[in-house]
């Protein structure tokens, strides 16, 4: 067969659209496949159940049962946490906190979890508190994973901090013994914990900080837990202190008199934690029954005449670290809340104590006798 030129022309034209079709699919698909909305954010899988996880979507009720595709919350089924945990058997409980019993958990895919139920009903509110909870991350809070509202149960699942509660490390039955830098590196990432929570727009009040709720990695790395927790448990009408606070050595007596609870009352709360810190004693056996009703001058009398510093520590801080961590921590505890300090500059203060304790322990080097007892502490 004899082609001619202008047939020959047209095959090739016919050739070349072709080949341009065919280039630009694989470029439609390339781009595509490698969009940010068809891999996570973090970890760049393609996974379908990672997508499942982290995509925002809507809320619905079906059956009395909210169901909901969250932002960073999973939303958990019973019988996951059931298979968790055993059947929540004895064996994995290990704590009761406010808002109920705590079990240890290991998911289908290998993550250890801390799974917290209390019984409640399904509540819409709930399952949006969860999503603001959830979108709050720092390397000083304990990591809300996700949650669950089925058979009569509300169920909140965590990161598992492997070395429980500092209390355990600092008045506990462990042999753990905590030196003064570790117990400044500790209330550091504490109150960068809660500089971030007051930080967001709106801040967010921890409500109900305590030592109980300070939480260390197998690194030692304090994280702060339960921020926010109250509101999960008693809704939004939460605005004054409430009951598990009446009484509390945590709490702030101006919060009691003026019924609401303010950042300035975590700073409260946080003062009585560096007093734990310093004593190596848990503040509600610390303080004479008869002195309560005039905490801060007991605190005050006792730590200016060296008496509540814990003598577990021997002679592992300076007498300038420790007049300052005193001189910050009676601040933090002023009756008055508009005279106590802002968490963010407090982080500051501690960190540049720790960093003053490190250069000076270099010099002298550790072990050295430098505790200077009694009055002679707070001489200039």
């Amino acid at each position: 067969m004899f082609w001619t030129p202008a047939v020959i022309a047209g095959i090739v034209v016919g050739a070349f659209l072709v080949l341009l079709v065919f280039i630009g699919l694989l470029w439609y698909y390339a781009i595509r496949w490698r969009s940010p909305s068809n891999r996570n954010s973090e970890t760049g899988s393609s996974d379908p159940s990672t997508l499942e996880w982290n995509r925002a979507g809507r809320v619905s009720s079906a059956g009395g049962a909210y169901v909901a595709e969250l932002y960073g919350a999973r939303q958990f089924t019973l019988k996951e946490l059931e298979q968790a945990t055993r059947n929540f058997d004895d064996l994995n409980l290990v704590g009761t906190g406010s808002f109920g019993l705590v079990y240890k958990g290991l998911l289908l895919d290998g993550t250890v979890v801390a799974i917290k139920r209390r019984v409640g009903p399904a509540r819409h509110d709930f399952v949006e508190e969860v999503q603001r909870l959830s979108e709050i991350r720092h390397r000083n809070l304990v990591v809300l994973i996700g949650y669950c509202q089925e058979g009569a149960y509300q169920m909140l699942v965590y990161e598992y901090l492997p070395n429980g509660s500092v209390c355990g490390h600092l008045y506990g039955d462990t042999d753990t013994r905590l030196e003064f830098k570790q117990r400044l590196s500790i209330a550091i990432g504490v109150a960068k914990g809660l500089s971030h929570l007051h930080s967001l727009s709106p801040p967010v009040v921890h409500q109900n900080f305590k030592a109980t709720n300070v939480l260390v990695d197998e690194n030692f790395i304090a994280k702060v837990a339960d921020a926010g927790i109250i509101r999960l448990i008693q809704g939004y009408d939460a605005a004054g202190p409430s009951n598990r606070a009446s009484g509390s050595i945590y709490q702030d007596p101006e919060a009691s008199s003026l019924m609401q609870l303010s950042e300035s009352s975590d700073m409260y709360s946080f003062g009585v934690f560096l007093l734990e810190l310093i004593s190596g004693q848990e503040a509600a056996h610390l303080v004479p029954p008869d002195a309560k009703s005039s905490f801060i001058q007991w605190v005050e009398s006792q730590l200016n005449n060296n008496k509540l510093i814990d003598p577990r520590l021997g002679s592992s801080f300076t007498s300038e670290g420790m007049k300052e961590l005193i001189n910050l921590t009676l601040h933090c505890l002023t009756t008055s809340s508009r005279r106590r300090p802002k968490m963010r500059l407090v982080a500051t203060e501690l960190d540049r104590i720790l960093e003053t304790e490190m250069n000076l322990t270099t010099v002298m080097g550790d072990g050295t006798a430098i505790v200077t007892l009694g009055s002679q502490l707070f001489t200039s």
